[in-house]
Order: structure tokens, then sequence, then C-alpha cells
């Protein structure tokens, strides 16, 4: 009983502490880490990854990268406003560069920082698939879903404590509760959450490509030929992204609403 209320108390206190509004759901978020203190961060990260690295300057491909990127940020600037959140961009400082590495990867750090890796363009093939990428990345900053990760581990983290402190006099039930609570939280709790943002990465990510004049269900195919490289993948629950078939069937499912959405915005015709 004293654990739980606790732990009651602790998320009271948490959500009154700070939430923030996704754009795109309208739902609140955890946010106990505000983006003043993210985005600094996030740029500073941003700018040393990129002198460790190779950046790819001044080809057809990172031409593409940063005109995707352009084409992508577009569409977010019109959604935003469309919809009520006509400053929600203005701390961003967009970037968009290619990075030479086989991994195939990319990425989009808060504020808008966004990196291509050049073994994923194999995958992407052009610029449509391109765009199913990097809208997908970009969701991820729009969604402020770092933010929430962030936000979530350090929950996680009292309530570790919070326990701690309620077990104090029974070291045994202690050791109990330390195994069971990681075991649980991240396979119950961390795990899903993660899905869930690239669930709604995926989405949003729609929207976004499609409003920048891509035809969405170009991202099926990418996934679709994605999951022919993929070797190995562990059981959905155990992984932090929903299997491939699960992502095909989600984005087909979503591409005609994407495109509706589009047409809001006076786009006709979807590039694939």
């Amino acid at each position: 009983m004293k654990f739980k209320l606790t732990i009651s108390l602790l998320a009271v206190a948490l959500f009154a502490i700070g939430c923030a509004t996704n754009p795109f759901t309208g739902e609140k978020t955890l946010a106990l880490v505000p983006n003043s203190q993210i985005l600094p961060m996030a740029f500073q990260q941003y700018d040393q990854f990129l002198s460790e690295h190779k950046v790819v300057k001044n080809t057809t491909d990172a031409r593409m990268v940063h005109d995707v990127g352009n084409k992508i940020a577009a569409a977010a600037e019109k959604y935003l406003k469309a919809n009520g959140y006509a400053g929600y961009l203005a701390d961003y400082r967009w970037e968009y560069n290619l990075v030479d590495s086989p991994e195939v990867n990319a990425w989009c750090m808060p504020g808008g920082k966004i990196v291509i890796y050049t073994g994923i363009l194999p995958v992407t093939k052009n610029e449509a698939g391109l765009a199913a990428v990097m809208g997908h990345e970009v969701a991820h900053a729009l969604a402020n879903h770092g933010q929430q990760r962030m936000s979530a581990a350090q929950v996680q983290q009292l309530g570790a404590v919070a326990g701690n402190i309620a077990l104090a006099e029974n070291p045994e039930n202690q050791a109990l509760f330390n195994t069971a609570y990681g075991l649980g939280t991240n396979v119950g709790v961390m795990l899903p959450f993660s899905r869930s943002h690239e669930t709604e990465a995926d989405k949003i990510g729609l929207t976004l490509m499609a409003i920048a004049g891509y035809d969405p269900i170009v991202a099926a195919q990418l996934w679709e030929r994605m999951q022919a490289q993929q070797q190995g993948a562990p059981p959905e629950f155990l992984s932090t992204h929903p299997a491939s078939s699960t992502r095909i069937n989600n984005i087909n499912s979503w591409a005609a609403s994407a495109r509706a959405e589009a047409r809001k915005y006076g786009v006709t015709t979807f590039r694939k």
C-alpha cells in the first residue's frame, strides 16, 4: 500500500510539473525536460557528429537530400500553421546532411538536424523513397519523441528509487522488486512506448511526404525492401520498433488518408 501510494503521488506530481501537446494528435505528453534545454544540446551534438564523420557535399545525392529535406520541412510548416501551431518551429534550425557510411540508417535530432547515411540510399532507391525516410525521421522531432523518451527514462528511474525507499526495511523484497521492476518496465512499458513512437512517426511521416508531393504508398514499398534485408529480427514485443509486416500493413491502410490530407493543401499529384 505504501509503495502504491508513493508511485501514485509521484505520477501526479510529474504530470503537474510538465507536459506538452502533440500538434498532430492533440494529446498531452510528458515533458520533464523543456526544449529550451534539449535543442541547444542537440545542436551541439549534431555539430560534433559532423566534425567526426565524412559529410558528402556537392554531389547529386547530397543535393537530393537537401532538396527533399526542404520539401519535408515546408510541408511541416504548412501543416502546423494550418492547424493552429504557427510558431511551433520558431526554434528549429533545419539542416540536412549526407554522411558517408555503409550503415542503413537515418535520424533527425530535436530541432530539425537531419543525417542520412549513404548506406540507406540503395534501399530508398529514389527521391520518393528518401522522402518516406525523412518524413518519418522529421516526425519524431515534431512530435517531441526525444523529449518524451528522456522524460520516461526519468520516471522509470524515479520509480525505482521510490520502490527501493518503500522496501528499504526488507532487503529480500527490495532485491526481488529491482529484478521485476527492471524487466517489467522495460518489456511492459519502455519497449511498447518506443514502438508507439515509431508507429506515430510512420503515420505523421506519411502526411508530411504527401503534402510535400510524394505518394505515401512508396513508404510501404520502402519497408518491403527493408524487410527483405533484415535477418534474425527479435520478436516484436522485445523490439524498439514494430515488425516490418506491421508497418507495411499500417502504411497501406493509412496511405489514402494521407493523400486526402495533402489535397487540402492543393496537392493533386503524387510523385513515386
